[in-house]
């Protein structure tokens, strides 16, 4: 077999959901993580999962790929990876298990949070790029647009590197940005630019 068919036999969508950080119930429904999902839209089966929402669909090697942003190849090279399975085709390497300690179902969950965040922000940022950047050189920038040009490449970077690193690496990163409030700081960006959003949005209605 292939390891695309080694992955699909091994994982099952449910195994890989709650993986990386997802909270499936016995029911299977589960917010969605492709779009703002505020009520339980997606469907995980055993071995295909379907959105009521946003209309996602696939196989275990789709959903990671579209959770991580990877191609179907380095979606299934991830699983193998994370779950102990040879990308040669018949072997299984030892030493890995499918049930893990609470801690570390914790740092999946965090991993989770982190990418949500980082994601939110870079698009965040590549707004204010656009929306607050100074019609002449001589206007006075706008500190969400100082923002955007200083901190752009370097969310850019995290997300990659949260992609193609090693477990070990993640998680110490991830660490790092929980420990000195970077997470949270963004965050909170995030929360206020959709109070931003909201008051806007009253006065146009108003005017």
């Amino acid at each position: 077999m292939s390891v695309f068919e080694t992955i699909k036999v091994d994982v099952t969508l449910r195994q890989a959901a709650e993986h990386y950080g997802l909270r499936v119930p016995p029911s299977g429904m589960t917010c969605c993580p492709f779009h703002k999902d505020r009520h339980p839209s997606l469907k995980l089966n055993e071995d295909y999962f379907f959105c009521f929402g946003c209309g996602s669909a696939g196989d275990v090697i789709d959903f990671t790929a579209r959770l991580f942003g990877l191609s179907c190849y380095e979606a299934a090279q991830k699983l193998a990876s994370d779950f102990g399975i040879s990308a040669e085709p018949g072997q299984v390497t030892t030493g890995a298990s499918k049930s893990k300690p609470p801690q570390w179902h914790q740092s999946r969950l965090d991993e989770l949070r982190c990418r949500r965040v980082l994601t939110d922000y870079l698009h965040l940022l590549k707004e204010w790029k656009i929306r607050y950047a100074p019609p002449t050189p001589e206007d006075i920038l706008d500190d969400r647009f100082v923002a955007s040009c200083q901190q752009y490449d370097r969310i850019a970077y995290l997300l990659d590197f949260l992609t193609h690193a090693s477990v070990e690496e993640r998680d110490s990163t991830i660490a790092a940005l929980l420990a000195d409030g970077s997470i949270a700081s963004w965050e909170n960006c995030l929360a206020e630019d959709r109070k931003e959003e909201r008051r806007r949005a009253k006065e146009t209605e108003i005017a």
